[in-house]
């Protein structure tokens, strides 16, 4: 295994713990009944997969016999693959691919989810695939956040643009892209205040935002993309509906897998919401957050540790 892959399984254990917990008891009966079929479904919900991920497990199960009764490796197989097939459309990476340059990216998500060193690291992924990026320290809400991002941007190596607390979010922007494109910047990554609490400003500011951005580049915001904090566990599927409704969500990163149980929000909010989710954080360095291979992940979280011989690559 890769050093990512290692980290990876290691971050989702709590999860598959959880699951194996939920699931205890449930083997060895020649028929699966209903009572028993109900108590896997029910022990899926609890691990956080969501009902629609119960049912469909339910249903494999449903239309599969099992002469010597279900083993738990079994089990754990159907949960993997079932898993595996609602990620597999939504792991889509963020492409830089906006013409004209800078490719716009406004990142939102409430306070403590993560959302300022997310976009260090997203910063990161982006200079080590050979793309020039700029930040701008939009949050200017919070002066911690503003001294967090410059503190990230100088380890990264990156410009920023940034302000006083309580300054113009919006005129901020407008420097960015105004300079991203003198410079030929490739990537433009604006924090946002979190204020989901007040959904009356977060419109405005990003309504103001927006304006700014059209008379600069009609096509930008190129990326609204919300961070989630994987440890709300249900609470982030509700921050999801909001922040879409409100802000036009465009994609997701889930951060914070290593230090919860509830790493199956994850599949929860693929299934309900179909959004790419671009990446993943599992770690607190630099380089912990990543795009993801949804049949790893799929595998993570049902706690099977090696891919089957069949498709080892």
């Amino acid at each position: 295994m890769s050093s990512w892959t290692e980290k990876l399984f290691g971050g989702f254990r709590r999860t598959s713990d959880k699951l194996g917990e939920n699931l205890s008891g449930l083997f060895g009966k020649a028929a699966l009944d209903a009572d028993t079929l109900d108590q896997i479904e029910e022990a899926l919900i609890a691990s956080d997969l969501g009902p629609t991920t119960a049912k469909r497990v339910r249903e494999r199960l449903t239309g599969e016999r099992f002469a010597l009764g279900l083993t738990e490796a079994k089990l754990r197989e159907v949960v993997a693959e079932e898993i595996s097939e609602i990620l597999a459309p939504v792991a889509k990476p963020l492409e830089i691919d906006a013409f004209p340059r800078p490719q716009v990216i406004l990142v939102i998500g409430v306070n403590g989810s993560g959302k300022t060193t997310t976009i260090a690291k997203l910063a990161h992924l982006f200079t080590e695939q050979d793309y020039s990026v700029m930040l701008v320290a939009g949050d200017t809400f919070r002066a911690a956040a503003i001294g967090q991002l410059k503190v990230w941007a100088d380890r990264i190596g990156v410009p920023i643009i940034s302000g006083k607390e309580g300054g113009d979010a919006a005129g901020l922007v407008f420097e960015g892209v105004k300079r991203g494109t003198a410079e030929g910047t490739d990537v433009l990554i604006v924090d946002t205040a979190g204020r989901l609490q007040n959904k009356a400003g977060l419109m405005d500011e990003l309504s103001k935002i927006r304006r700014v951005l059209g008379r600069l580049n009609p096509s930008a915001p190129h990326n609204v993309v919300l961070v989630l904090d994987a440890t709300t566990g249900q609470n982030g599927l509700n921050q999801i509906e909001v922040f879409q409704k409100e802000a036009g969500v465009t994609g997701l990163v889930m951060t914070k897998l290593d230090g919860t149980a509830r790493g199956g929000v994850l599949v929860a909010a693929a299934e309900k919401f179909g959004l790419p989710i671009h990446a993943i954080g599992i770690g607190e360095t630099i380089d912990d957050l990543r795009p993801f291979d949804a049949q790893e992940v799929a595998r993570a979280i049902a706690g099977i540790e090696r891919l089957a011989p069949e498709k080892t690559r």
